[in-house]
């Protein structure tokens, strides 16, 4: 897409997922049009990191594509209340870990003409999730299922190993 293209106000789905706090996690995002049809999703994976951590990655790879695009207005929704409120300004950022991500963030939000971020309900950020869920099941687990096992399978296999 040239930026020609990417004129009016686009919305942004981010998620982080973390199996464990901190644990194997990723994240996944959706990029909408003004249309409201999908223009770019993506997942991966981060390594051991908080959901926190996780959720910021999200919004990170979510906003580079976007910039990538030529987006310029852009609205910004996440499950995570504690990085819409640092976002917005009404949350110092505490955590050590959290600051680069959310220097980064401020840097790659300065890159648009608009934004807005808001907190939205889970059920509402699903395709986000999704693709964060994906990519962690995309890898096995250390004890989790392996690809195409579920969790009831990789329960019973655990117990055998630990039975041995």
């Amino acid at each position: 897409m040239s930026e020609s293209r990417a004129h009016g106000r686009y919305r942004l789905h981010a998620d982080g997922a973390a199996r464990g706090n901190p644990g194997p996690a990723a994240y996944g995002y959706v990029l909408a049009g003004p249309d409201g049809a999908p223009v770019a999703e993506g997942g991966a994976t981060v390594g051991e990191a908080t959901n926190n951590v996780a959720e910021y990655r999200g919004l990170l790879a979510g906003l580079e594509r976007a910039l990538e695009l030529g987006v310029r207005e852009l609205d910004i929704r996440l499950d995570s209340e504690l990085i819409v409120r640092q976002l917005t300004g009404h949350y110092r950022v505490k955590h050590p870990g959290l600051k680069p991500l959310f220097a980064r963030a401020a840097e790659l939000l300065g890159g648009l003409t608009a934004w807005s971020a808001q907190h939205v309900p889970r059920e509402a950020n699903r395709r986000a999730d999704e693709l964060a869920n994906r990519a962690l099941d995309a890898r096995p687990l250390p004890g989790g299922p392996a690809a195409g096992e579920g969790q009831e399978a990789a329960r019973a296999r655990r117990r055998e190993e630990s039975a041995r």
